[in-house]
């Protein structure tokens, strides 16, 4: 069975979309740790409940994040763009 071409064409689909989720979920993974470490360094320390609405965010969302975050003068700035982008619906809940 192993060696039929349709075992081979199936199991390279599931071998690739593999490769691609586990992309995905490195760079969300990354971009959260980034946001993190700056949100951090500029306002010391973060409220687990903010942390936990950045751990939800999407990676487009997380990338927009990353950008705006260079204008927050306060974690008031940050607390009013997270509850300006709620985590997206079709997004999986992440495995923590």
């Amino acid at each position: 069975m192993r060696e039929s071409v349709i075992y081979q064409e199936i199991f390279q689909e599931g071998e690739q979309k593999g490769r691609q989720e586990g992309r995905q979920e490195g760079r969300q993974e990354g971009e959260q740790s980034l946001i993190l470490r700056l949100l951090t360094r500029r306002f010391s320390k973060i409220p687990a409940d903010v942390q936990a609405q950045i751990h939800s965010l999407s990676l487009p969302q997380l990338e927009a994040l990353g950008e705006a975050l260079l204008d927050f003068a306060t974690i008031a700035d940050l607390t009013t763009w997270l509850q300006a982008h709620p985590p997206d619906a079709t997004q999986p809940e992440p495995d923590r």
